[in-house]
C-alpha cells in the first residue's frame, strides 16, 4: 500500500473518531424547520389555552374576589375558602354527589362487564347487532330529551309506568317528589342513558382476551367460572380501570337530569356539587365563592382520580 493511500485511510478513520464524518443523524422536515411542528400543534393548544387553561386561570382568581357580576370586584383574599369549609349545604352536595357517582361506577362495571359477555357469547350475529344498537342507541340522545321523557314516565298521577304498577295492585311510590327515591331514581335513569357506552368499551376489552388462554385453561380442566375469574377478568382489568375513571369523572359532573327534574330538591336529597356550584354562581350570583366551589371540585376529581390509579397498581394487571 502507498503512503498517499495509508495517509487517506488515517485521515478518514480520524475524521469518524473526531465526529467530523458524515452526519447520520435523522433527518426530515419536522427537524429542518421545528416551527411546522409548532405549526401543527397550535389549532390544539390555542384551543387548550381558550377553553381550558384560561377559564381555569380566571376562576382561580375570581376565587380570591367578591363578585356579584353588577358591582366591581372586591378583593377579600381566602374569605371564600374559610366559607368552604363551614358550608354544610356544600357537604350534603359532596356526599350526594360521592353516593351517586359509587352507584354509578359499581352498576356500569357490573352491567356492562355482564352484557359485554352475553353479546359476546357467539350468539347470531344479526340479534348480535340488534343487542348492540339496542344498548347503545339512549346513549345517542341528549340528556334534556331522557330527563323530560323519564319525567312523564315516572309521574306519578298518569305516568305510564305508575299506570301499570296501579293495575298490579301496587301504589308508586313519588320517583321524584319523595327523598328516598329521588336520588336513586336519578341513578337508574342515568344508567339506563349511559350503560351502553360501559357496554362498548367492556366489549371491546373482551374481544381482547386471547382465546388461547381461555382454550388452554379449558383443556387443563377449568371450569367457566375458573376461567373467568383467573383468565378473563385479569385480562380485563385494563379496561376496567380506564371505565371506572371515566364514569367516576362524568358521574361527578352530573347536572343535566337534576336541573331539568329535580332541581336539587326535595329537601336537597338530589343536590349535587355541580348543582350547588350552578345555583351559587348563576342563580344567587355569588361568582366567587362558585369559583372557589369549581376548584374544590377540580381538587377532588383530581385527587380521587390520582388515588384510582394509585390503586392499580395493586388489581391491574397490564399485558
Amino acid at each position: 500500500m502507498s503512503v498517499t493511500t495509508e495517509a487517506a485511510v488515517d485521515d478518514q478513520q480520524g475524521a469518524g473518531r473526531r465526529g467530523t464524518g458524515p452526519d447520520r443523524r435523522p433527518t426530515g422536515p419536522g427537524r429542518a424547520n421545528p416551527l411546522a411542528g409548532w405549526l401543527f400543534l397550535s389549532p390544539t393548544l390555542l384551543l387548550f389555552a381558550v377553553f381550558i387553561l384560561g377559564p381555569f386561570v380566571v376562576g382561580l382568581g375570581m376565587s380570591l374576589f367578591s363578585y356579584d357580576l353588577l358591582t366591581p370586584p372586591e378583593f377579600v383574599g381566602l374569605d371564600n375558602f374559610r366559607q368552604l369549609v363551614g358550608d354544610s349545604l356544600l357537604l350534603r352536595s359532596l356526599g350526594n354527589t360521592f353516593l351517586f357517582a359509587f352507584a354509578s361506577v359499581v352498576t356500569h362495571l357490573v352491567g356492562g362487564l355482564l352484557l359485554a359477555i352475553a353479546v359476546n357469547r357467539g350468539i347470531n350475529k344479526v340479534l348480535s347487532y340488534f343487542v348492540r344498537t339496542a344498548v347503545f342507541f339512549p346513549f345517542l340522545i341528549s340528556w334534556a330529551a331522557v330527563a323530560l321523557l323519564w319525567k312523564y314516565v315516572l309521574d306519578p298521577t298518569f305516568g305510564i309506568f305508575s299506570f301499570y304498577l296501579k293495575g298490579l295492585g301496587i301504589e308508586p311510590p313519588g320517583w321524584f317528589t319523595d327523598p328516598a327515591w329521588a336520588l336513586p331514581s336519578i341513578i337508574g335513569i342515568d344508567f339506563w342513558h349511559t350503560i351502553g357506552y360501559t357496554f362498548l368499551i367492556m366489549l371491546a376489552g373482551l374481544q381482547t382476551v386471547p382465546s388461547e388462554m381461555v382454550e388452554a385453561a379449558r383443556c387443563d380442566g377449568a371450569n367457566r367460572f375458573q376461567t373467568f375469574f383467573h383468565i378473563t377478568l385479569p385480562m380485563m382489568s385494563p379496561t376496567m380501570f380506564f371505565a371506572s375513571v371515566i364514569t367516576f369523572i362524568g358521574a361527578f359532573q352530573i347536572f343535566d337530569p337534576i336541573q331539568i327534574i329535580t332541581r336539587g330538591g326535595p329537601n336537597d336529597a338530589t343536590m349535587t356539587a355541580v348543582m350547588y356550584l350552578y345555583q351559587t354562581a348563576f342563580q344567587a350570583f355569588q361568582v366567587g365563592y362558585g369559583s372557589t366551589i369549581a376548584l374544590a371540585l377540580f381538587l377532588v376529581i383530581m385527587l380521587v382520580t390520582l388515588l384510582q390509579f394509585w390503586g392499580s397498581r395493586k388489581w391491574v394487571h397490564n399485558a
